[in-house]
């Protein structure tokens, strides 16, 4: 006869399995529904946000003891409306190279020259759009996510980024929305011909 401890051991473990196999079914059955609450919606938004690259472009920098560190007041924000940039190399640029700035916030290849967005809750921001609006610039490379308006341009992965469940893209803007607001006019997108 097997002893006490060995059928009591198998209990317990029987028991922990059992109520993490529930625990784990309810949690992936409300992600699959959809139903977060706003608060599970922003924490995913957090979290998706840091780890899909966000603060890369977006997020100005200053130079640190370990290299290039997000300015924490101005995180978000975009390319600075008062930015100084070295001149650009257009010779390099028609030799087929793309050119990042110091900080990642301005980009320049044979498109032109670009800009990272704000994508703080300000109203020169995000601030004034519509989930909609969000979820349609990530899913089709529309500027502001409105219909007749030009494609995002590089280095902006949104072509990556619409292959993101609906609940990720809703609480990425969630989150973005509870964000610290920053008023950041970035200076429009230049063609090529006009850098000097």
């Amino acid at each position: 006869m097997p002893n006490k401890f060995f059928i009591l051991s198998v209990l317990t473990v029987t028991v922990v399995m059992t109520v993490t196999s529930c625990n784990n079914n309810a949690a992936d059955s409300a992600a699959k529904s959809g139903k977060m609450d706003s608060t599970g919606m922003v924490e995913r938004g957090k979290y998706l946000v840091s780890t899909i690259g966000c603060d890369d472009c977006h997020s100005p920098k200053r130079m640190g003891p370990n290299g290039p560190e997000i300015i924490p007041e101005l995180r978000l924000s975009g390319f600075p409306h008062d930015g100084k940039l070295p001149p650009v190399d257009t010779n390099v640029i028609k030799k087929g190279w793309a050119i990042l700035a110091p900080d990642l916030t301005s980009a320049v290849g044979m498109w032109g020259q670009s800009y990272a967005a704000n994508i703080t809750g300000d109203a020169t921001g995000i601030g004034a759009w519509k989930e909609e609006q969000f979820i349609k610039a990530l899913r089709e490379g529309k500027l502001k996510g409105l219909d007749n308006t030009r494609p995002l341009l590089p280095p902006m992965p949104w072509f990556a980024y619409k292959n993101m469940k609906d609940e990720d893209l809703k609480s990425i803007f969630a989150y973005l929305k509870t964000v610290k607001p920053v008023e950041n006019i970035v200076p429009l997108p230049k063609k090529l011909a006009d850098l000097k």
